[in-house]
């Protein structure tokens, strides 16, 4: 018997079992790990002009202290996502809050731009410790049947930390809680943080890892060199004056990326470890799902960015009016949520094509909004496109990881959220860069005017219909993965079951 027709075996056991009793209300401490890496994300944001100010920090500087850690994250995904597989989740699990909640505290005590673009960057390294366990750990204690409920409350939960996190962070900054100004929008996360690891101890069932599986040690450095020739140069570019060797970086990522897969297929051949199973690469709708992924979430972090910088430093908003501003974007997310939750696997080619479509006509409301403005900006003229956009959104993500990750095996749980949550984190970097890139150098070529960052915005809103509109144009590549069972049947042991992810936003 093969190791795979083993785990074939082992997997259909697995689905036949009686379910871990213990399984909502560890669910409840998942769901409390994710809302603090998630609630982490859009926080900074809101205080990024604060930031600024107090640490006197360029705008290069800003965009690494978001681009720092979603590029460390990237990195850590793939491989932490495999060890999961390997030692077990629960541990890594518990190792990665650890982790976050001491960078945490670092960065909100960093004495100046470096230390924090550095504990930002570690901070985003235990996050990707983190997360893919989350997933994984989810996606084997709940049995076919109740998947999706427990999957569409990490949307719910998603959406609540989509609207809490600037409105949180609005709070903390304005209120300046002993004098400390933007650091509580960290510190915040050191009693959340320390709960989860005394609960997670207590109340996640420990999790045997696979011991037959081990860890492709040369793919890890090929795919983070990869990563590092293209986001770096795309970040730092700009500041340098696009020198050759930006360029230079760029153009090496391909090579090293075919080298990269060439030796997974050689690892696949040989029956060695991969890092990237060559069966995901091959499957039609994971490769095209990634590839949508890594768009979608291109067009999401670099718009927060802006927009952010847009209200606070170009109207002169305060970090809470701000935040407020943006809100009507996470409540339609939250909407999303809730109807993604009601029709769970059904339709996912259809939602995925409504909610782009909403999104860029939201996105098509805004600028036209924007294009409009004179020297005020009023919340409730943006509320109605940003809700539309948030709507959109939603609808799309639930979907399109629902497409991808249909046909992953158990086995490789941690590697296909790790893999898909990696391209997500390198979109976002990305995104960050190139939509940063747009307006900072529109916002340079014009002055510091009103006129001018209307002008910078305005163009940058033009890159989210370019990333928007290529998750609508690939979605014709995808097809419409088979009906998950009803709920209440009998699960069938020769069939793998949806592997659904949500993604930080």
């Amino acid at each position: 018997m093969t190791a795979d027709t083993a785990d074939q075996h082992a997997h259909a056991d697995s689905e036949t079992e009686a379910p871990d009793p213990r399984r909502w209300i560890a669910l409840a401490v998942l769901l409390l790990a994710g809302f603090m890496n998630l609630i982490d994300v859009t926080i900074v944001n809101v205080g990024l002009p604060s930031l600024q100010r107090n640490l006197g920090a360029t705008s290069s500087d800003i965009e690494w202290v978001v681009a720092g850690y979603v590029l460390a994250f990237a990195l850590g995904l793939l491989p932490f996502g495999r060890l999961g597989d390997i030692v077990g989740r629960k541990s890594i699990f518990l190792a990665g809050v650890a982790g976050f909640t001491l960078f945490s505290a670092l960065c909100g005590f960093a004495p100046n731009i470096e230390f924090l673009v550095a504990s930002r960057a570690l901070q985003g390294l235990s996050a990707a410790m983190m997360m893919p366990q989350v997933l994984a750990i989810a996606q084997v204690t709940f049995p076919p049947h109740e998947r999706g409920v427990a999957f569409s409350l990490f949307g719910l939960n998603a959406g609540l930390a989509s609207v809490a996190g600037p409105l949180v962070g609005g709070l903390l900054i304005s209120a300046n809680i002993w004098g400390l100004d933007w650091r509580p929008i960290f510190l915040v996360n050191l009693p959340v943080g320390l709960f989860t690891i005394v609960a997670g101890w207590f109340l996640i069932p420990n999790m045997r890892g696979s011991l037959n599986m081990r860890i492709d040690w040369l793919g890890i450095p090929m795919a983070a060199a990869t990563i590092l020739l293209l986001v770096f140069p795309l970040v730092e570019g700009r500041g340098y004056g696009w020198p050759l060797w930006a360029f230079a970086m760029m153009a090496l990522a391909v090579p090293m990326a075919f080298a990269f897969v060439q030796w997974e297929r050689r690892q696949a051949r040989m029956g060695a470890p991969q890092l990237l199973p060559i069966a995901l690469m091959s499957n039609r709708n994971y490769l095209f799902g990634t590839i949508m992924t890594t768009a979608l979430f291109s067009g999401m972090p670099s718009f927060f960015l802006v927009f952010a910088v847009f209200l606070q430093t170009g109207f002169g908003f305060t970090p809470f009016q701000s935040g407020y501003t943006t809100t009507p974007m996470p409540l339609g997310i939250l909407v999303a949520s809730y109807i993604n939750g009601r029709l769970g696997s059904r339709h996912l080619k259809a939602r995925v094509a409504f909610g782009m479509t909403a999104t860029l006509c939201g996105y098509f409301w805004l600028r036209t909004i924007v294009l409009g403005l004179g020297d005020t900006v009023d919340h409730w003229w943006v509320a109605p496109p940003l809700a539309i956009i948030g709507l959109g959104i939603g609808m799309t993500i639930s979907a399109l990881f629902q497409l991808a990750l249909a046909s992953v095996p158990h086995r490789d749980a941690g590697s296909g959220a790790g893999a898909i949550q990696s391209f997500q984190q390198v979109g976002a970097a990305l995104g960050v860069a190139i939509g940063g890139e747009i307006f900072f150098a529109s916002l340079g070529a014009g002055g510091m005017g009103h006129a001018s960052f209307v002008h910078a915005l305005s163009n940058s809103i033009l890159y989210q219909f370019f990333a928007f509109g290529t998750v609508l144009l690939l979605l014709a590549f995808v097809r419409n993965p088979p009906q998950a069972a009803p709920r209440g049947s009998k699960p069938q042991a020769n069939r793998e079951p949806a592997a659904p992810v949500v993604t930080e936003l």
